[in-house]
């Protein structure tokens, strides 16, 4: 079982390089993903966290709704399938600038911060995806606390 969806990521991956849109849907989808993990971590799956992670995903990349709603939907599929997050931070650290690393460590940050409190489990997961994607640890801080002060 582990074998196919190492092929059916493979195979995401392959497509994901071969024209923009597919490459642009890998990205959404992998970003989309970690959210849904985040909402997750704390084993307490709150609507606050739902929609924040709806608004991130809406305003980030742009979408409509509908759009919005699919790609979330495909998300948490993903999610209940995933072997490691590696699966998804390997694009996003191939494939992403610096600066949109930050926008995705800002989002993670704003999907746990949103019910005004910050489980360990969530601290830790952030902290690992940050690794993931070679984000240095004053970055990580640095955004953190800007979005806490954001939400006060």
């Amino acid at each position: 079982m582990l074998k196919e969806l190492r092929e059916i990521l493979n195979k995401t991956l392959e497509k994901s390089n071969e024209g923009n849109e597919d490459r642009d849907h890998g990205l959404r989808l992998a970003t989309a993903t970690l959210l849904v993990e985040i909402v997750r971590a704390d084993y307490e799956e709150e609507l606050v966290e739902g929609e924040a992670v709806f608004v991130q995903l809406r305003e980030f990349f742009s979408l409509s709704e509908e759009e919005t709603a699919l790609l979330i939907q495909e998300a948490e599929r993903e999610a209940d399938h995933a072997v490691s997050l590696q699966e998804f931070t390997r694009a996003l650290h191939e494939q992403l600038s610096i600066s949109e690393k930050h926008s995705v460590i800002e989002m993670l940050w704003r999907v746990a911060l949103a019910d005004s409190k910050l489980d360990k489990h969530e601290d830790s997961l952030i902290r690992k995806v940050a690794e993931l994607l070679y984000v240095p640890h004053n970055d990580l801080i640095r955004i953190r606390n800007r979005v806490r002060g954001d939400s006060e």
